[in-house]
């Protein structure tokens, strides 16, 4: 592909066009995916706002009933999140996420033919395999058109929707339950025979196939492909991202070394001229669109573009699937991830239940109790919105990452330690605890997806941490009914102890990836220029051997023995390469 943009295209003209660029994908792109969030979130966690209205008590199903189908939910849930994500990078975003949200979508209002528990937990399994993949797959192809400072605040906008949907979600309930309340006596009402809570499953399963439906027109493979840019636009929104990914790979600015990395990190600049000769810039631009082409299907609907796009929604290989699972700083991130996620995963689905059990009333009908839903879901967004744009302009995620988790701490404590019988202020600091509760997964989703650069490969381990949601697992088993009675106080202490390990793990692995920049600063300090670019290009540079806790797991379990039979080759790449400096 030729990648030199128009000669009539100047500084200012690609400044001006990656404005317009970024401006569209705002306008028209962001905002869509954030409707597919929205609608994910909500058939998800539906089930809670269908049980304030009898939904088990109707069917003549135990109260555990819903715990139970909510467990086996996060269970397949969890267990299918790679492998959606696999599918969702092969075959495409923008046709795989469409075909499976419709599907769920028709699962989602199937719910009004439940008559069995056994029913019920099939429906909830079925929309766990379906929706697996989803996340990963969209925040993949997110990052796919944003540079890496551009992306945070975006992803935070899209992460929003999950608590969003905790408010929408209560309005519509509020809503519904308040024109289908429970035995009313209105003849009209009574006469359509319709349980509030199947007209809440009709409406949501309805929504979530229409838009499913847009989607597969809507959505673009590449920027090659986006039917709202123009051919200028195109270009320049392949160019941003080539030049930012090259930014990442040679971050190494050690004064020694400083004439060998010549990338210019700003997306105002422009290649007018052609070179002279081959700089890094281009060696290392060839080098990441010979990847992409390496994974690209050799059959690609001949419709398309045919050229090869840094921005192509599908394409993985065996390199990105070895290179994500053997890389410990992911399995660290998931294990702290599942541990700050209880809280938002428990509330997703138990906040109407939990708010009934510390309400103190038993005349609280089900509309006023999904109404208070509405406030701390709200707190949540506005919050992560904030700390998201503060990450953002401070080119930071691990710090705002603690301070979410330490607003969570304050409001699980103040939650535990009030009287049980301090119904208002205990609902105060649910609301608290709430406002924290979003933060620390997004951020989290944004440092792994800033600190890789193969979109392969990302998307892999953001199939791996979505495992995170073993947290609804987890939270499934802790909001248990029997637990009603004392206001949840149990879960709501054991829950504490989790976000306390959380904290303390995120706190860590910010020193440990500190460390790592060092040790790489050691070596790369040793190296000539000739070495440094290769590394820097290639990933070839001197063999270094680790000694930590890592490489004895890796010899352990013989990972590099596994590396050989499948023949990858053993350069490093992306996050790999010692002249990549991980942000913090």
């Amino acid at each position: 592909m030729d990648r030199a943009l128009p000669r009539h295209l100047d500084a200012d003209d690609f400044a001006r066009l990656s404005r317009r660029v970024v401006l569209k994908f705002d306008l028209l792109l962001l905002p869509f995916l954030c409707l597919l969030f929205l609608l994910n979130s909500l058939d998800k966690s539906n089930v809670g706002n269908a049980e304030s209205g009898h939904f088990t008590e109707d069917l003549g199903l135990p109260k555990a009933a819903l715990n139970v189908s909510v467990a086996w939910f996060f269970a397949v849930f969890v267990s299918c999140q790679p492998v959606g994500a696999f599918f969702g990078r092969k075959y495409g975003m923008a046709r795989w996420v469409p075909a499976t949200m419709g599907l769920w979508g028709v699962c989602t209002a199937l719910h009004v033919a439940v008559q069995s528990q056994a029913q019920l937990v099939t429906l909830r399994v079925l929309i766990a395999a379906l929706e697996s993949g989803f996340y990963p797959t969209v925040v993949s192809y997110l990052s796919l058109w944003y540079t890496r400072y551009e992306f945070g605040k975006r992803l935070a906008f899209f992460y929003g929707q999950a608590a969003l949907a905790g408010c929408f979600g209560g309005i519509l309930s509020w809503a519904v339950f308040s024109y289908f309340p429970q035995d009313d006596p209105n003849p009209h009402i009574a006469a359509t025979k319709w349980r509030s809570w199947e007209v809440l499953f009709l409406i949501e399963g309805s929504l979530t196939v229409l838009v499913a439906f847009i989607g597969f027109f809507w959505l673009p493979h590449s920027a090659n492909t986006a039917w709202f840019l123009t051919a200028d636009e195109r270009l320049v929104a392949e160019e941003r991202i080539r030049k930012d990914q090259i930014a990442a790979a040679s971050a190494w600015t050690n004064p020694k070394h400083q004439s060998t990395f010549n990338v210019q990190e700003s997306t105002s600049s422009t290649v007018s001229e052609p070179r002279s000769s081959l700089t890094l810039e281009d060696e290392e631009a060839d080098f990441l669109l010979s990847r992409a082409e390496a994974t690209q299907p050799s059959t690609r609907r001949p419709s398309h573009a045919s050229v090869v796009s840094i921005t192509a929604d599908s394409g993985v290989s065996r390199e990105d699937i070895f290179s994500a699972v053997a890389d410990w700083k992911v399995w660290y991130l998931l294990f702290c991830n599942i541990l700050s996620a209880i809280p938002a995963t428990a509330f997703a689905v138990f906040l109407p239940l939990v708010i009934k059990g510390i309400a103190g009333r038993d005349d609280l009908g089900p509309a006023a109790i999904n109404l208070l839903v509405v406030p701390p879901f709200l707190a949540g967004a506005i919050i992560l919105w904030i700390f998201t744009w503060w990450s953002d302009k401070n080119r930071t995620r691990l710090i705002p990452i603690l301070y979410g988790l330490a607003i969570l701490l304050a409001g699980l404590a103040a939650t535990v330690a009030l009287p049980t019988r301090a119904y208002k202020l205990r609902y105060l600091a649910l609301t608290v605890l709430l406002s924290g509760s979003f933060v620390a997964s997004p951020l989290t989703v944004t440092w792994l997806s800033n600190n890789i650069p193969q979109p392969g490969k990302r998307a892999i381990v953001l199939g791996i941490n979505g495992w995170g949601n073993f947290a609804g697992v987890i939270s499934s088993m802790l909001f248990a009914p029997r637990f009603a009675e004392d206001g949840y106080i149990i879960p709501f202490y054991v829950t504490l102890v989790c976000v306390l390990a959380a904290f303390v793990g995120y706190l860590a692995f910010r020193a440990l990836v500190v460390s790592e920049n060092h040790r790489r600063e050691r070596i790369v300090a040793d190296w000539d220029d000739e070495e440094v670019r290769r590394e820097a290009v290639f990933g070839d540079g001197a063999v270094v051997e680790q000694k930590n806790f890592w490489t004895l797991v890796t010899r352990v379990c013989r990972l590099n023995k596994l590396r050989d039979w499948a023949e990858i080759d053993r350069v490093r790449r992306g996050d790999e390469k010692l002249t990549f400096v991980y942000s913090l």
